[in-house]
C-alpha cells in the first residue's frame, strides 16, 4: 500500500458526534472524501442535513441521527442504527463535549458532574457500545477530541480543563485495554474559530483576538479544517502502530491566550 493510500478510509463506517457544525462537520466531510460512510449526530437536525449533503456529494452514505448525546439512550440508538443501516462500525470520533468554567469558589458540584457526564461519560459509553461492533469487523479506531486546556492550569478554567485532562487519561486507559485490535488516540485542539468562539470574540472586541494571535507562535487562530488531517491520521491505517497518544494541534499557543481579570483571593 502506497503512502497516500494509507490515509484512505474506503469501505469503513465512522460515527462522528457533534457533527452539525465546526470541527465535527469538518471531520465528517473529510472522512467521506477519504472514502468512509459516516453516521452523524448533533442536536440540530437542519445542521446535520447540510453536512449529510456534503457527504453525499463526496459519493458516500450519511446516516443522520439528531439528538442530544447527553441522553445515553440517544447514544445507544446511534450505535444500533449505524450497525444496522451502514453495515458495521470501524471508527468512532468523540467530538461532542463542552463545559462552562468559573472560578473555583463559584463552581458547584452539579457543574462538575454535568461536565464529567458530557466530556467523559458520553464518549466512554459510545466507545463501550461501539467496540463489540468493531471487533466483529476485526479492528477499529477511536479518536477523542480533547483540548489543550486539559494540559494546562489557568485560572478560571477549572471544569473545562479538569474534564479534558480526564479525557486524555481515558484515552490512554482505553488504548491499553483495547490493544491490539482497537487503537485509541486523541487530538487536542487549541483556539479554533468555530461559530461560538467567533461570537465570543466579536463581543469582546478586536483587541482580544489580536492578543490571542500575538500569544500564538503561528500568529493566527485555528479553523476547523486544521483539525481534520490529524483526526484522519489517527482514524486511518496510516497510524496502524500508534495508540494511546495525545496530539496537540494549537499553533504553538501560550497557556493563557485570553487574559483573565481574576484577582488573588
Amino acid at each position: 500500500m502506497g503512502v497516500l493510500e494509507r490515509f484512505r478510509l474506503d469501505g469503513k463506517v465512522a460515527i462522528v458526534t457533534g457533527a452539525g457544525k465546526g470541527i465535527g462537520a469538518a471531520i465528517a466531510t473529510a472522512f467521506a472524501e477519504a472514502g468512509a460512510d459516516v453516521a452523524i449526530t448533533a442536536r440540530t437536525a437542519a445542521d446535520l442535513d447540510t453536512v449529510a449533503a456534503g457527504i453525499g456529494a463526496a459519493g458516500r452514505r450519511a446516516l443522520v441521527h439528531p439528538g442530544d448525546v447527553n441522553d445515553l439512550g440517544v447514544v445507544a440508538a446511534l450505535v444500533q442504527r449505524t450497525s444496522e443501516e451502514l453495515g458495521g462500525i470501524d471508527i468512532v470520533v468523540n467530538n461532542a463535549g463542552g463545559s462552562t468554567s468559573r472560578p473555583f469558589l463559584e463552581t458547584t458540584t452539579g457543574e462538575l458532574e454535568d461536565s464529567f457526564h458530557f466530556n467523559i461519560a458520553v464518549p466512554f459509553e459510545l466507545s463501550r457500545l461501539a467496540v463489540p461492533h468493531m471487533l466483529e469487523r476485526g479492528s477499529g479506531a477511536i479518536v477523542n477530541i480533547g483540548s489543550v486546556a486539559g494540559q494546562k492550569a489557568v485560572r478560571g478554567s477549572l471544569t473545562h480543563s479538569l474534564t479534558k485532562s480526564a479525557l486524555g487519561q481515558l484515552t490512554r486507559l482505553m488504548a491499553a485495554e483495547l490493544a491490539p485490535r482497537i487503537r485509541v488516540n486523541a487530538v487536542l485542539p487549541g483556539a479554533i474559530e468555530t461559530e461560538s468562539l467567533r461570537r465570543f470574540l466579536d463581543g469582546r472586541g478586536a483587541a482580544i483576538r489580536q492578543t490571542m494571535v500575538e500569544r500564538t507562535a503561528m500568529r493566527r487562530n485555528g479553523v476547523p479544517d486544521d483539525m481534520t488531517p490529524a483526526v484522519l491520521y489517527f482514524a486511518s491505517p496510516a497510524s496502524s502502530w500508534v495508540s494511546g497518544k495525545l496530539l496537540e494541534v494549537d499553533g504553538l499557543a501560550a497557556a493563557e491566550l485570553i487574559p483573565k481579570d481574576q484577582p488573588d483571593l
